[in-house]
């Protein structure tokens, strides 16, 4: 297989080509010589939207547009209050794009293409941006961590002996990996490193850096709106990040707001890895059915460690979507104000500073059990546990480690977890 992570043109023309043949990305894999999830991952970030109609038919994505008395050139989509959106469902698994359908020149629905020309040039717009960050993909961290986690951490090696030896498979420089590994996104750590843990880092200002710059491209606040207009009966789900001290073990918590349901896991880092690892359990654990029905969408704030949505969004082994991710805005805690007035509750047994490195799963589990037991007013004095409980089944609770506290047993203080 080829070391080369990035496509060139040629490559994706070669893509474009063999997608209007209807052809696997498993063949096109083997033509480039590449792996089948480097192939996905790039039909997926690049395609083109098209509203372009068919042959003799102009562009109408009306659900009810067959049936409905005004079809045809008394039809105005955008003033229509009956219109409702139909997307086409071939769209949401392999290959992702309409370069092949057979009913391409008959369909009226919004249709994506995946396009060389255009893929390229998103692909260099990409490589113009990185300058003002850190560009870097899941399957890239993985790669890396393959070659230097046996060199650094069981040989020994430093750094630049790694990527010296190794300068053909490795395309980063010292200073690159060096922040990678700041940011938690290897599996080798600063204190596998003996020199670096000597030195006190030098102080500069913050840079956020996220392992998808293009994570915000249709998942931004104004398109969750837009998609809230259109399907204003959507559950929502919230989620963000909840620190102890820090470097320290954080919490990812995940918010039903339509019950004030409350889910927390102990993560080790606060990197990408460990949330996608997290949804990846839910759904082995909760199967891909009720899955989809509890994380139909999910809002969630700008921290790097839920930029790479992808991972989050797609079952990678079968490529089917599971959920639907959006963004607030930077420095927006308000627009998921839900999950942020939970974490009062959350606070009040752990409050800030506190550190949670002597917890695990278990005891947080416990957390919030007590928490989802405890009865809100706005809930007509009912608790978020008797409400989930009646929206997806007692069997669902059971399988994501939650209990039910008896009210005059609730304890939300710090003493909770005291051991």
């Amino acid at each position: 297989m080829s070391n080369n992570k990035h496509l060139s043109f040629d490559d994706r023309l070669t893509i474009e080509n063999n997608l209007s043949l209807s052809k696997s990305f498993k063949y096109i894999a083997k033509l480039l010589d590449k792996d089948c999830t480097t192939i996905s991952k790039e039909i997926r970030n690049h395609y083109k939207v098209m509203n372009t109609g068919s042959v003799g038919r102009r562009f109408n994505n009306c659900l009810y547009r067959r049936t409905c008395p005004n079809k045809g050139k008394n039809c105005i989509i955008s003033n229509c209050i009956n219109f409702k959106e139909e997307k086409c469902s071939l769209l949401n698994k392999p290959p992702y794009v309409c370069n092949g359908c057979k009913n391409k020149t008959n369909c009226t629905l919004t249709k994506h293409f995946y396009d060389a020309v255009f893929a390229f040039k998103e692909y260099k717009d990409v490589l113009i941006e990185k300058r003002q960050g850190l560009l870097i993909n899941q399957s890239e961290i993985d790669y890396l961590n393959s070659i230097l986690v046996p060199l650094i951490k069981i040989q020994g090696q430093s750094i630049h002996q790694a990527i010296l030896n190794n300068k053909n498979k490795i395309m980063f420089s010292d200073k690159t990996i060096y922040k990678l590994i700041d940011l938690g996104l290897l599996e080798v750590r600063n204190i596998d490193l003996p020199r670096k843990v000597r030195f006190r880092p030098r102080r500069k200002g913050t840079t956020v850096y996220k392992v998808d710059k293009n994570c915000l491209t249709g998942r931004t606040h104004e398109d969750f709106l837009e998609y809230m207009k259109k399907h204003p009966d959507t559950p929502i789900v919230q989620m963000d990040t909840v620190e102890g001290v820090k470097g320290g073990k954080v919490l990812l918590t995940i918010h039903f707001v339509n019950c004030s349901f409350m889910l927390a896991f102990i993560r080790e880092h606060n990197d990408a890895q460990s949330v996608i690892d997290i949804f990846n359990y839910l759904q082995n654990t909760l199967g891909i059915n009720k899955f989809k029905e509890l994380f139909v969408l999910i809002l969630t704030d700008n921290g790097s460690e839920f930029s790479n949505p992808t991972e989050i969004e797609f079952d990678l082994d079968t490529g089917e979507k599971r959920t639907q991710i959006f963004y607030c805005h930077p420095s927006s805690p308000y627009e998921k104000g839900s999950c942020e007035v939970n974490h009062e509750l959350l606070r009040r047994i752990l409050p800030k500073g506190t550190s949670f490195d002597e917890l695990n799963q278990k005891d947080i589990n416990l957390m919030m059990s007590h928490i989802n037991s405890y009865k809100r007013k706005k809930l007509n004095n009912e608790s978020p546990y008797s409400i989930f409980s009646k929206l997806y089944g007692e069997d669902t609770i059971n399988k994501l480690g939650i209990q039910e506290i008896e009210p005059n047993d609730v304890n939300l203080s710090k003493h909770l977890l005291k051991k």
